[in-house]
């Protein structure tokens, strides 16, 4: 079991890994940054406001959605981890097979059937066409983010392409969220300055003529998305290609091609009987479900509680920047202060910003600057999570030398627990809307509504960061078990299983 060196696979290379094959590989995290961060931020008030329909629907669309696509992750990289090697490796026919039909449904997402159908056809399509696309979509992410282990190099190699891919993601999220914000925006400004002129003649005329200018608007606005679907699908295409022409697979750290693999049960029991990752999964689940509430109803919040309507798309830029530009920094801080420290340091940063946000309105000087502490605080949460799985599979790989091939069930689960968190949170935040009285169309929600949107924004995420900063707490790989990891992996030979 134990050799003064390790003996490399074939087609291992000991060379470090080339910046030209990072930057390829990073260029692959795009189309799942682009689509998710636009559907993150924008479906929800797409659905309720421009769709308009009721809550309770739309978080019915939400959640079990995003329920199908958390099942459907460990089920794909299941079958991911049982496909044969060809000649350009196992991971990128997925890519390949499923860019196109994730392009084609993501635009069909976007598209807004007739208003003369009834609203259960209306809720069909829009659950069927997003589930479908997430499907799609885990066909691509769940190869993709399984191929850090397959891309040749050291584990510091490793840690630096995911830092390449986390910079990358960070300015997809920048550049989709921007391009749809943009996009769509303004459309979103008509319809509320529409309501208040509306509002004002209301005393003195008829509603008869004073409903077109509504109406007008919200037809622009249903093309603005689609425009925008468009525009995202044209980079997911672009971005496949460069990672499918840019990136050679190689083999596992430890893994030996064509051997024995574990059927799904013993495969599922075995990974989720190692407790770094579980501690690992559960607090970025918490963590996760923080984010991605406020994420979530974020353009909400600004345009019916915060007296910011159509300027929201500003702010999540200002976010996206600070972001884009904070992934060095949180890098060389990991490095120097162990990844760890940096959970601790980085998720609590947003706390103070969430109590900012629910106390002041119609002051964008204010968001703007608050921005600043959640684009920092964000960073973290693109880069970390990612960077500390390895370490987790490494030591998964060393006291378990007998399972190996198990990369891609590893990253579809922590995807699962990403989605799921997700799906979860904006579940119930659309239904809270619900529960509280939101009417699609009303130009001025009723106090309820407002308060559940403070709530939401404030109260209920840092709730979720304790409970996972708390975890986290128990979680045992820290900068002194990685460095042991680390020797280990370069003195372990590999097993005959």
């Amino acid at each position: 079991m134990r050799s003064a060196r390790r003996t490399e696979p074939e087609g291992q290379s000991k060379s470090r890994l080339p910046t030209s094959r990072k930057i390829c590989y990073a260029l692959g995290g795009v189309p799942y940054q682009l689509t998710g961060n636009a559907i993150s931020f924008f479906l929800q008030i797409f659905l309720l406001d421009i769709v308009q329909l009721d809550p309770f629907w739309a978080s019915s669309v939400i959640f079990i959605g995003r329920a199908w696509d958390s099942v459907s992750d460990p089920i794909i990289g299941f079958l991911v981890s049982r496909s044969p090697r060809r000649k350009c490796g196992k991971l990128i026919p997925w890519l390949l097979g499923s860019t196109p039909f994730g392009v084609l449904l993501y635009c069909l997402l976007w598209f807004t059937p007739s208003d003369t159908l009834p609203t259960s056809w209306k809720f069909l399509w829009y659950l069927t066409t997003y589930c479908f696309f997430q499907t799609c979509l885990s066909c691509y992410h769940v190869p993709y983010t399984s191929m850090t282990m397959f891309l040749g190099g050291s584990q510091s190699d490793r840690d630096s392409a995911t830092a390449y891919r986390m910079g990358m993601e960070v300015l997809s999220t920048l550049v989709g969220t921007s391009l749809q914000g943009l996009i769509v925006g303004k459309y979103h400004a008509s319809i509320t300055l529409n309501c208040q002129r509306l509002n004002a003649s209301l005393t003195n005329e008829t509603m008869g003529n004073s409903t077109s200018p509504l109406t007008d608007t919200l037809e622009n606005a249903r093309m603005a998305y689609l425009t925008a679907a468009l525009v995202i699908s044209s980079l997911y295409c672009l971005s496949c290609a460069v990672v499918v022409l840019g990136v050679k697979e190689q083999h596992g750290p430890l893994s030996i091609p064509d051997q024995t693999r574990l059927p799904f049960v013993n495969s599922l029991f075995i990974v989720m009987g190692h407790r770094p990752y579980t501690l690992l999964l559960s607090g970025f689940l918490f963590v996760s479900m923080a984010f991605q509430m406020a994420q979530g109803i974020f353009a909400f919040f600004c345009t019916h509680a915060a007296g910011l309507a159509g300027s929201f798309q500003y702010l999540v830029l200002i976010l996206l920047v600070v972001a884009s530009f904070s992934i060095p920094f949180w890098q060389w801080y990991l490095v120097k202060f162990g990844k760890k420290n940096a959970v601790f340091v980085g998720f609590s940063l947003i706390i103070p910003a969430f109590i900012i946000l629910v106390q002041v309105t119609h002051n964008f000087l204010t968001f703007a600057l608050t921005m600043i502490l959640v684009g920092c605080s964000t960073a973290v949460l693109f880069l970390l999570p990612w960077s500390m799985l390895p370490d987790a599979m490494d030591d998964f790989q060393l006291k378990n030398p007998s399972c190996q091939n198990l990369e891609a069930f590893f990253y579809s689960f922590y995807i699962f627990v990403n989605k799921f968190g997700g799906g979860l949170a904006l579940g119930i935040s659309t239904m809270s809307l619900h529960f509280a009285g939101y009417q699609a169309g009303n130009c001025e929600p009723n106090p309820m509504v407002k308060l559940i949107l403070r709530v939401l924004m404030a109260p209920v995420p840092i709730t979720l960061l304790i409970i996972g900063q708390t975890i986290f707490c128990f979680y045992p790989i820290d900068e002194e078990k990685r460095k042991e990891i680390r020797a280990k992996m370069e003195a372990t030979k590999n097993p005959l299983c």
